[in-house]
């Protein structure tokens, strides 16, 4: 059994602090929810990834205290549900075994795939959403409530403005979906941003457990992942709850799959001449753009792999990672 690190268990605690104070600072402000949701993460993520699993775990429960102590034990209890998934995708990420085991070289470590950690992550964040929705009370007399409220502004200051009934329940009927949807892609990309930004900085701090991969090569969605997006979208027709839930589930692996076409558009034209202009030019239209983030994500359901990254053992050099194919 691995002996308790007093240095361990302060930095995880740090983190568990500076976790619930950005959740508590979610719900003060409900526009800010995703962004300060996902803010959250990023502590978790550090210690989990730098320190490992003793860390997390301590983060989760200081996360737990503080947020019941901070307001009340409802709260606490879900600061340390979102501390969960950090600490969740950060043990995977510390997973690793003998490469032998796969049929690789003696010598090698085998990490747990990227891939995978995305379809945790994507399948983590569908839930969220949903859970949110229920807990806010998401329907369609809600939606309408808020476009009523909104059209109403508007013909204040438009007194002329021609109000088509037709147009507005359309608009309704849009909405009810689409900001789940949206909701859902805005949440994995924040949480993979997190990751990545928390990966960096345990890696210049030398303290990072899993070696640092090449994103644009690993970076892929996990085969399975395809089957749950495409039932996703027949659901979506059926209506009711079903369709909300099946529209956050849409958005959440939607999004697990466009950064994977970015990634592989990165990897496609790298050491190509004309790659940077390419680049910004697919960016700035997949932003403007409808057709252009279908291509980037038509691009991610066509090249999926798992990449496992392999490295030599710890007594060996590491800075160096191999991305094997599978």
């Amino acid at each position: 059994m691995k002996k308790l690190n007093a240095k361990e268990l302060g930095i995880g605690a740090l983190a568990g602090l500076t976790a619930a104070l950005l959740v508590y600072g979610a719900t003060l402000q409900p526009l800010l929810f995703i962004l300060f949701g996902a803010l959250s993460a990023l502590p978790i993520l550090i210690v989990g990834l730098g320190w490992g699993n003793v860390a997390v775990i301590t983060a989760v429960v200081a996360a737990g205290i503080v947020g019941t102590f901070v307001q009340s034990m409802y709260f606490g209890v879900f600061a340390v549900v979102l501390a969960l998934i950090p600490a969740w995708l950060s043990h995977l990420a510390n997973l690793a075994r003998p490469a032998s085991e796969l049929g690789g070289p003696d010598h090698l470590m085998a990490w747990y795939p990227l891939s995978d950690i995305m379809l945790h992550l994507c399948g983590l964040a569908a839930v969220v959403i949903i859970i949110a929705g229920a807990v806010m009370g998401y329907n369609a007399d809600l939606v309408s409530q808020v476009v009523d409220v909104y059209v109403k502004v508007m013909s204040q200051q438009q007194p002329t403005l021609d109000v088509d009934p037709m147009a507005i329940a359309k608009t309704k009927l849009l909405m009810l979906y689409a900001i789940p949807i949206a909701w859902g892609m805005i949440w994995v990309m924040m949480m993979l941003a997190a990751y990545y930004v928390a990966t960096r900085i345990v890696a210049a701090s030398k303290h990072n457990l899993r070696p640092r991969e090449d994103i644009p090569s690993s970076l892929r969605m996990n085969r399975n992942a395809i089957f749950v997006f495409l039932a996703a979208i027949v659901v979506i027709f059926f209506g009711g709850v079903l369709a909300l839930i099946a529209a956050a589930v849409l958005g959440a692996f939607g999004a697990g799959f466009i950064v994977s076409g970015f990634a592989s558009l990165h990897y496609r034209t790298r050491g190509k001449d004309w790659r940077i202009p390419v680049l910004v030019l697919c960016y700035l239209a997949s932003f403007l753009l409808t057709l252009p983030l279908l291509i980037i994500l038509v691009l991610g359901l066509y090249d999926i792999r798992k990449a496992i990254s392999l490295t030599p053992h710890k007594n060996a050099d590491t800075s160096k990672p191999t991305d094997t194919k599978i």
